[in-house]
């Protein structure tokens, strides 16, 4: 089984204008359309096993993107695979994708999981302590700190169930606790959060800097384009919020057909009407 991770160099992306950047789609020539996507205590280990693997992968970045994919058909799905896809998807890494997959064999011993493209099958992965290894040997560094990206999404969970809520102050709190922890994984999508947060809180120079932060660490992260956008919005960057948002549609075009990214286009519409009337 091969993989491909498909990455979009953002610094190749040319504005268009208004209208072709936000209705019109080339879905032929997508990569994204193309590709495949589909506690207990920790025991330490001396030498993450993928480490190993990764020195016989050719990569010309210093970093090897990689692909987990989490079996979700029946037998895996009836023993906590989707909680397990939730887990990965939350502590990974910014060259890290977590996607699902159908049967990779051996039932019975799942959730069952393959990482590519170094082919490594990890079984009876239900837990979060074993999401924690599965990262531990995929990206190295150490467990403590892998625990403590379990802490950190606990938090965020906890977080964006108080921000759906109306109690973004109570969020802003939990988010800086998980930003606090250092995680290794998953910190992209704490500020991403936070950014959130802080624009309902309507602290407008704290989202656009959080944005900006969750930018820097992930600079292919779609929906930290939107938050920089929202943010920019509400301090009437108009023209830079468009660009921010062509670029989270350069990167996924399939936010196209989301509901809130078409309004949030509308509302971008009227408001450079409005701005450009003598």
């Amino acid at each position: 089984m091969t993989g491909v991770v498909c990455l979009v160099d953002i610094s190749q992306v040319h504005p268009r204008p208004f209208s072709d950047r936000f209705f019109s789609c080339n879905h032929n020539s997508n990569p994204f359309l193309r590709s495949s996507s589909s506690s207990s205590k920790l025991n330490r280990r001396s030498t993450p096993i993928i480490t190993r693997l990764n020195q016989h992968v050719t990569n010309s970045s210093t970093t090897t993107s990689s692909e987990i994919r989490v079996c979700v058909n029946r037998t895996c799905k009836r023993q906590g695979s989707m909680e397990t896809l939730k887990t990965l998807s939350g502590i990974a890494p910014p060259h890290v994708s977590v996607n699902s997959c159908g049967c990779l064999g051996r039932c019975g011993a799942g959730p069952n999981l393959v990482v590519l493209p170094q082919s490594a099958f990890f079984a009876h992965c239900g837990t979060p302590a074993r999401a924690a290894h599965v990262m531990f040997d995929l990206c190295g560094g150490d467990l403590d700190s892998w625990s403590n990206s379990l802490a950190a999404l606990g938090l965020r969970n906890r977080a964006e169930d108080l921000l759906a809520n109306g109690s973004s102050n109570e969020a802003d709190v939990l988010l800086s606790q998980a930003i606090n922890l250092k995680p290794l994984g998953g910190v992209h999508v704490l500020y991403k959060a936070r950014s959130s947060t802080r624009l309902a809180m309507g602290n407008m120079a704290g989202a656009l800097e959080d944005a900006k932060e969750a930018l820097t660490i992930a600079p292919k992260y779609p929906e930290a384009y939107i938050c920089q956008g929202d943010a920019l919005m509400a301090i009437e960057q108009f023209d830079a919020a468009e660009t921010s948002y062509a670029m989270a549609l350069e990167l996924d075009p399939s936010i196209r057909r989301s509901k809130s990214f078409k309004a949030r286009i509308a509302k971008l519409q009227e408001k450079l009407i409005a701005a450009n009337l003598p």
